[in-house]
């Protein structure tokens, strides 16, 4: 169970720990967004490659 602030400033003390957390939490997920953003790219970038591998070669069995 958590302590219950009693003074003002206890109270003030209590949410600047949690805005101190919260700032943190954010910043973590910020960086693993980044990260992952990264990889959605290269994900991406891979299959769009493929794609354009499969329709060159139908598109070359059509012609020929």
């Amino acid at each position: 169970m958590a302590i219950e602030p009693k003074t003002t400033r206890e109270h003030i003390l209590s949410l600047y720990g949690h805005i101190s957390g919260v700032k943190k939490n954010i910043h973590h997920m910020h960086k693993g967004i980044h990260e992952l953003g990264g990889k959605v790219d290269k994900i991406y970038w891979v299959l769009l490659a493929a794609v354009g591998t499969v329709a060159i070669i139908l598109l070359e069995r059509f012609i020929t």
